[in-house]
């Protein structure tokens, strides 16, 4: 229901609280940002919609009459609501129209950020993204310094000090470059397990995934790698080059695969379905535009 007439008018009760505090409604209303006759024209139209007189000069200035004692004991604990509603309506404005630091796993980063980035805008167009890539691990460490506000990895581990969302799927897949012997002969899930890989940097969150499936599914752990690399485009270069095979995201591989430049290898036996994880601290829920992202991100979950 509408608020009626003698309480709407909070900027005339909070004068009438600075001048209980001030004891003058001159020093009250330059306070305010208002002349004296301003002031105590605000003061008496708030008297005219209570219906009774709140100000009386005494010996020590301008004071409140008992009823504007009671006015004022009912309106403090109000105005001080209000102007935490005004502090909070501030900051969200200052988090919509600010930045929003993002790190995220090279995956994430390549693949997925930039769609959900692209939304971003168009929800809040004032937003400006900083974006660090790296592995998971680096991720988890960026978010848990405070360096960024959200973080997306694709490691099934994740340290307990941080709270996590699945907010998209995805797949390994085997790719070998045309002509390999595995194309005309697929080899046993044994027979990977025992060849050397061309694989990232302990620590990413694509080859955690693949050692944690070999072990959940009782092959043991894969032999040392062939050759370790940074980076997942440079992975897909020394694979096409003949290097030797590699496990990567299907999401990483799907330009190439289409193409015919790479060849996906079954691994008999093994699914290498992953969940990718947004993070963030525990018991600190991201606010403002990391919430909108985190947001966006969930949709690709959630879609059929």
């Amino acid at each position: 229901m509408p608020l009626p007439p003698h309480v709407a008018d909070l900027t005339s009760i909070d004068l009438l609280l600075s001048v209980a505090e001030l004891g003058s409604i001159g020093r009250a209303g330059r306070a305010h940002g208002m002349s004296q006759p301003a002031a105590s024209s605000r003061i008496r139209a708030l008297e005219r919609r209570v219906g009774a007189p709140l100000l009386k000069r005494g010996a020590r200035g301008t004071v409140l009459t008992e009823f504007g004692e009671l006015v004022a004991s009912w309106a403090a604990p109000v105005v001080r609501s209000a102007e935490d509603l005004a502090t909070a309506i501030a900051a969200l404005h200052a988090e919509r129209i600010g930045h929003v630091q993002i790190a995220a796993s090279q995956t994430v980063a390549e693949y997925l950020l930039p769609r959900w980035l692209v939304t971003l805008h168009a929800r809040l167009p004032h937003i400006v993204p900083t974006l660090s890539s790296g592995n998971s691990t680096v991720v988890a460490e960026k978010v848990l310094a405070g360096d960024a506000s959200i973080g997306f990895i694709e490691s099934p581990s994740i340290p307990t000090s941080l709270d996590h969302m699945t907010v998209a799927t995805d797949e390994l897949v085997l790719v070998v470059p045309p002509g390999h012997a595995w194309v005309g002969a697929p080899p046993s899930a044994a027979e990977i397990v025992a060849t050397a890989l061309v694989t990232r940097e302990t620590g990413s969150g694509t080859r955690s995934a693949y050692e944690n499936a070999l072990a959940a599914a009782g092959l043991g752990q894969p032999t040392a790698p062939l050759l370790e690399v940074s980076s997942t485009t440079a992975i897909k270069s020394a694979v096409a080059a003949g290097i030797g095979g590699a496990v990567l995201s299907s999401l990483a591989v799907a330009p190439e695969l289409a193409a015919g430049t790479l060849i996906q290898v079954p691994i008999p036996g093994l699914t290498l379905r992953r969940e990718l994880m947004a993070i963030w601290p525990s018991g600190r829920i991201p606010t403002g535009p990391a919430a909108e992202l985190l947001t966006v991100a969930a949709k690709t979950h959630l879609q059929p």
